[in-house]
C-alpha cells in the first residue's frame, strides 16, 4: 500500500509499504477513506519529538471502512464506517475504567522508553514515535486498529467524512481544553493559537457558555477565521503586546481562563520568546514555553490555565511563583478522546457545530510531502489539510 512515511527532519515521503495484518484477536483493519495532517504532526516533521525512525508511517487523524476484524471484535463488522480515536486504550486498566483513556496502562508496548525519557508512560498513539508505541499511523491506504473493540465509533451514513473526521483528535481536544476550564456564563476566555485546535476551542468555549473569547495569533488568515468563523475578538501579537492587550480588554483583571493551543514550538517577539529560541538552539532546553508563560501571567487570580498544546520535555524560566500567588488551576494532557466521541458526534448531528469549517486544503495522499511543507510554513493561507488516499 501507499503510506506517508517520516524520512528525517523536514522530510516525508509517500512510500510503498506492506499492507497491515491482524496481529491480535482484538484488531481490525481499516480501508482509509479520509485522513488529515495535524499540527502535532509538525512536531515530528520538525524533529522535536524523539524516537522517530526513517520509514515510520505518520498520521493519527483518520477514519474509514472496516474490511477485516479479529475474532474477539464483536462490536464491528466488515463494511462498518468508523472514526478512530488517536489515543489507543485497552478499556480495562485502572485509568480506562476511570474515563482517563489517554493514561491507559496497557496500550504502549514501549512504556519503558517513555518512562526513561519522561518518568512515566501515557497511552499508545498512532503514528507518533516509538516512545508512544511505534504504531503505524493512518496517513495511508489501510491501517491496523488495535483494541478495535474499545476505540472506534460508528458513523451514520447521513454525515460526511469531513463533518466527523476530527472526532479522531482535534474536536475532542478542543472541547476538553474548554471544558476543563469550568467556563461559567459570561466568562472571558483567551485562546493562544488560531490553528485548527485553537479555532475549534473558540467555538467550544462559546458552546459551553463563554461570553467572550479573545484569540491570539499573528497569521492574518487565522485571525480572520477566528473573527469570522469563531466570532472572537482578535489580538495580533506582532502588532500589540499580549499582556497589555489582555489587561486592557479585561479591565485589568485578566481572562477567566487561558488556553495554550500552541505548545512547544511557540513563536513570538518578546524577550521570553527570544530567550527560548537561544536556549533551544544551544540545546539548553527542549521546549519554547513563551505562550505558557504569557497564559500564566495573563490569567486572572483563581482562574484556569488549560494546555492542549503538546509539550515534550523541559521548560525554563517558568513563572511558578506567579501561578502560586494567583491560585491558578492547571489542566493539561493528551485528550481522553473516548470520553467525548459519542456526545460530540451527537452535537454534530444536531447541527450545534460542523468542525469541517477549519479545512482549507484538500489534496490526494500522493501530494502529502508538498502539503506538509505548505502547512508547516503556513503558505497559501493554510489552516488544515485533509488527505484522500
Amino acid at each position: 500500500m501507499k503510506a506517508v512515511c517520516w524520512q528525517g527532519r523536514g522530510k516525508v515521503g509517500v512510500d510503498n509499504v506492506p499492507d497491515p495484518k491482524i496481529i491480535n484477536p482484538h484488531d481490525a483493519i481499516l480501508k482509509i477513506t479520509t485522513t488529515a495532517i495535524c499540527g502535532s504532526d509538525l512536531h515530528l516533521y520538525n524533529g522535536v519529538i524523539p524516537t522517530m525512525q526513517a520509514g515510520d508511517i505518520l498520521g493519527h487523524e483518520f477514519m474509514g471502512e472496516v474490511i477485516e476484524v479479529g475474532p474477539q471484535v464483536r462490536n464491528l463488522k466488515k463494511g462498518d464506517r468508523v472514526v478512530v480515536p488517536f489515543t489507543i486504550a485497552c478499556g480495562h486498566c485502572f485509568f480506562c475504567r476511570r474515563d482517563l483513556w489517554s493514561c491507559c496502562d496497557n496500550s504502549n508496548p514501549n512504556a519503558g522508553m517513555a518512562e526513561k525519557l519522561y518518568g512515566y508512560s501515557a497511552s499508545g498513539l498512532y503514528g507518533y514515535s516509538h516512545m508512544f508505541g511505534g504504531y503505524a499511523g493512518g496517513q495511508a491506504e489501510y491501517a491496523r486498529v488495535p483494541f478495535a473493540d474499545v476505540g472506534p465509533v460508528l458513523i451514520p451514513e447521513d454525515l460526511s467524512d469531513e463533518q466527523v473526521l476530527f472526532l479522531s483528535d482535534i474536536f475532542p481536544t478542543a472541547y476538553q481544553a474548554a471544558e476543563v476550564c469550568d467556563v461559567q456564563p459570561g466568562d472571558t476566555v483567551a485562546v493562544w493559537g488560531c490553528g485548527p485546535v485553537g479555532l475549534l476551542t473558540i467555538r467550544c468555549a462559546y458552546l459551553l457558555g463563554a461570553g467572550r473569547v479573545i484569540a491570539i495569533d499573528h497569521v492574518p488568515e487565522r485571525l480572520r477565521k477566528a473573527a469570522s468563523q469563531g466570532k472572537a475578538q482578535v489580538l495580533d501579537f506582532s502588532k500589540e503586546d499580549v499582556l497589555e492587550g489582555l489587561h486592557d480588554r479585561t479591565s485589568g483583571r485578566g481572562p477567566d481562563a487561558c488556553i495554550d493551543c500552541v505548545g512547544l514550538e511557540a513563536h513570538g517577539h518578546t524577550l521570553g520568546a527570544i530567550y527560548d529560541q537561544v536556549k533551544t538552539t544551544l540545546m539548553l532546553e527542549t521546549d519554547r514555553s513563551n505562550v505558557l508563560r504569557q497564559a500564566i501571567m495573563a490569567c486572572r487570580k483563581g482562574g484556569t490555565v488549560s494546555v492542549p498544546g503538546v509539550y515534550g520535555g523541559l521548560l525554563d524560566s517558568f513563572p511558578f511563583g506567579a501561578a502560586f500567588s494567583k491560585g491558578l488551576t492547571f489542566k493539561m494532557g493528551q485528550t481522553h478522546v473516548h470520553r467525548y466521541l459519542r456526545p460530540l458526534l451527537e452535537r454534530i448531528r444536531r447541527g450545534d457545530i460542523d468542525p469541517s469549517f477549519v479545512i482549507t486544503h484538500r489534496v490526494p495522499l500522493r501530494e502529502a510531502p508538498a502539503a506538509y511543507k505548505v502547512f508547516n510554513e503556513k503558505q497559501q493561507d493554510c489552516v488544515k489539510v485533509v488527505l484522500k488516499p
